[in-house]
């Protein structure tokens, strides 16, 4: 049964993504669905991350000794005042390791 649900579920990923990546298909989507879909990546990550930086033990912390609510505001800061990706992640990821 369990083998049944991973290929299952293997074969929706698969079609959904073939679908709408295969350039010789028909399928088109609007601007609006396309503009629509560019807000999910981040509302995603933000989802995955809120956690991680805000709750670190189990219990709001929005202190300095928070060492990774420090780190992703100096990334977000490098990101929105260089632009450069690879920079803010190099840069964040050392911070993080010397903070830590």
């Amino acid at each position: 049964m369990t083998w049944l649900i991973i290929l299952s579920m293997a074969a929706v990923v698969f079609i959904s993504r073939y679908l709408l990546l295969e350039p010789k298909l028909p399928l088109k989507l609007s601007d609006k669905t396309l503009t629509f879909l560019s807000y999910s990546a981040p509302a995603v990550l933000t989802a995955i991350l809120a956690p991680i930086v805000f709750v670190p033990e189990g219990q709001l912390n929005l202190t300095f000794d928070n060492t990774y609510l420090v780190c992703g505001v100096v990334a977000t800061l490098l990101a929105y005042f260089t632009g450069n990706t690879l920079l803010t992640t190099v840069l964040s990821i050392g911070l993080f390791f010397i903070l830590f």
